[in-house]
């Protein structure tokens, strides 16, 4: 965990889901999911999406997995990504308590 958010108390304004779209067999796919873990912990909700269930999802996300997409939004950040830079993206959803 980076000093930024260890040092930060967060609250998520509202329900905040993402879709986290890989495959089963994507280690980069797991490593991004690690990234993630620590914003689980303070209430965010991910959801794992296999593209291969899927031809629209194939042709749109093969090439560029892992992708996270917000569900308020639709805005996607393409792997790699770190938790300070997840934090900035969802920056206008978390509020500093304290």
């Amino acid at each position: 965990m980076t000093a930024h958010f260890s040092y930060m108390r967060a609250a998520w304004s509202g329900m905040t889901l993402l879709t986290l779209y890989g495959t089963s067999a994507c280690h980069l796919c797991d490593a991004a999911l690690a990234e993630l873990s620590p914003l689980q912990a303070s209430g965010v909700q991910v959801r794992e999406q296999d593209i291969t269930e899927s031809d629209e999802l194939m042709q749109r996300y093969q090439l560029r997995i892992p992708v996270l997409r917000r569900e308020d939004t639709g805005a996607e950040l393409d792997y790699p990504f770190d938790l300070n830079r997840l934090l900035d993206w969802l920056r206008d959803v978390l509020v500093e308590e304290g």
